[in-house]
């Protein structure tokens, strides 16, 4: 089955809640999670789509994440598993909701052109507390890490336009067996395997940024605090 580009969305940084709100979760915060579809082709540059950005660039965006996709099917088990019909296609601030696709059927190194592009998959999404703050579950941030329904990154080798509509063609595939599943396995296993984490630290298409938190959890022998990343300000 083709995988499809179903939707692309983008979106600039935007404040929401109240500083003075008693609920923590209510509270003032400031995301460019809350993205627009485009209509028609929109141009993808080695550092993003056009109309795009990011409020925290230390943790999003730039080269190693141009580009951030997500399943539509995973919206499809969200909207049962929560309970929550709201959450809908865009509402991860991803730019592409690709269909016909999963975390288990994509591996890191993946080469894929869509429309006059070329991506490449660089490392799965490490979920934090901002999606939780939009759908008000606190505890989201660890079910979409749990679960291995992150999403995942692209690099972009070629610039080009892109539209919705539009499928994706296999280029080349390096890694099969680090499938974006696998890769959430072991960064996120409570008792890792460090044997195979290391193997994974050593892959040349993963992200730098992804590695080092590989071998941060090498040095400590697999213990990562993980609380701010996940809970933040929500707590």
């Amino acid at each position: 089955m083709d995988i499809l580009l179903k939707q692309v969305f983008v979106g600039a940084p935007k404040t929401v809640g109240r500083k003075d709100a008693a609920n923590v979760m209510d509270r003032e915060w400031t995301s460019a999670i809350f993205k627009e579809p485009v209509q028609g082709a929109v141009w993808v540059s080695k550092i993003g789509l056009t109309g795009d950005d990011q409020a925290d660039k230390k943790h999003h965006g730039g080269p190693e994440k141009a580009v951030f996709a997500y399943s539509y099917e995973n919206y499809l088990y969200w909207q049962k598993e929560l309970d929550l019909p709201e959450i809908t296609a865009g509402g991860m601030g991803e730019n592409f909701v690709m269909e016909h696709v999963l975390e288990d059927a994509i591996s890191v190194g993946d080469t894929l052109q869509i429309g006059d592009a070329v991506v490449q998959v660089s490392q799965p999404r490490q979920p934090c507390w901002k999606p939780a703050r939009r759908f008000q579950v606190k505890t989201l941030a660890l079910l979409l890490q749990n679960t291995g329904r992150t999403g995942w990154y692209f690099r972009v080798l070629k610039e080009g336009q892109v539209q919705e509509g539009q499928t994706f063609t296999l280029i080349d595939r390096p890694y099969p067996n680090w499938t974006i599943q696998k890769c959430n396995e072991i960064v996120h296993a409570k008792k890792p395997d460090l044997k195979l984490m290391k193997e994974l630290a050593e892959c040349d298409l993963l992200s730098s940024g992804f590695r080092d938190t590989l071998e941060k959890r090498l040095k400590t022998g697999g213990a990562l605090d993980i609380r701010k990343r996940v809970f933040g300000p929500n707590e």
